[in-house]
């Protein structure tokens, strides 16, 4: 039991397969087109509220194409190059905002991908630099409603080769890590202690791996 309680801490990869698009197909379509190759846009700005899944769709984007992602808080002048994924850019500090902005207008990147909590005209950063972040496409990332946290849930069991109970559902929602990523790791957890103790996934089992 005690690794299945470390499992429930270790939430897969972040992929485009293994994100739940629910509101969010338009810029999760976006950049695995990116990743492809298939778009000439400079700029990508993703934003939204916390957990609407923006870090997964750059961590994702980074995964299937050559490219670095950076936390806005550690960004750096060396980072200004190539394609880049930069998350939480409302942490630039003054001197990174004005490196970014250099670059930007240097021609520095091939193509960037941001992520943020505000719009592009509500940012709060250095209006010059959130204009040219605004130069190409932009999109919103909302968070998945609980239904929608329940039907992605029940989609990857039925995936898995089980139907997901609708108590277990719930129960899972209400006491575990709200994120999809920790949502779906505790959910495979689940699968691999029923089968290696031939128990169904049921609440009491559920509560006894939270416990």
């Amino acid at each position: 039991m005690r690794q299945l309680l470390l499992d429930f801490t270790q939430a897969p990869a972040p992929t485009f397969a293994n994100f739940f698009h629910g509101p969010n197909a338009e810029p999760a379509h976006a950049l695995e087109a990116a990743a492809r190759g298939e778009f000439r846009e400079r700029v990508i700005y993703v934003w939204g509220e916390s957990a609407s899944g923006k870090t997964h769709l750059l961590r994702a984007f980074c995964a299937a194409a050559p490219a670095r992602y950076v936390a806005g808080g550690e960004f750096g002048p060396a980072d200004a190059r190539g394609t880049l994924a930069l998350d939480d850019v409302e942490r630039l500090g003054e001197e990174a905002q004005a490196a970014l902005f250099n670059a930007f207008n240097e021609g520095a990147f091939r193509l960037l991908v941001v992520a943020a909590r505000a719009a592009p005209r509500d940012v709060a950063l250095r209006r010059d630099l959130a204009t040219r972040l605004a130069t190409g496409l932009t999109y919103r990332a909302a968070a998945l409603t609980d239904e929608e946290k329940r039907a992605a849930l029940a989609a990857h069991a039925r995936s898995r080769g089980f139907e997901l109970a609708e108590e277990v559902g719930s129960y899972l929602l209400s006491h575990a890590q709200r994120d999809m990523g920790s949502l779906v790791a505790a959910l495979d957890c689940l699968d691999r202690y029923s089968l290696e103790t031939g128990r169904p996934i049921t609440v009491p089992l559920l509560k006894a791996a939270l416990a």
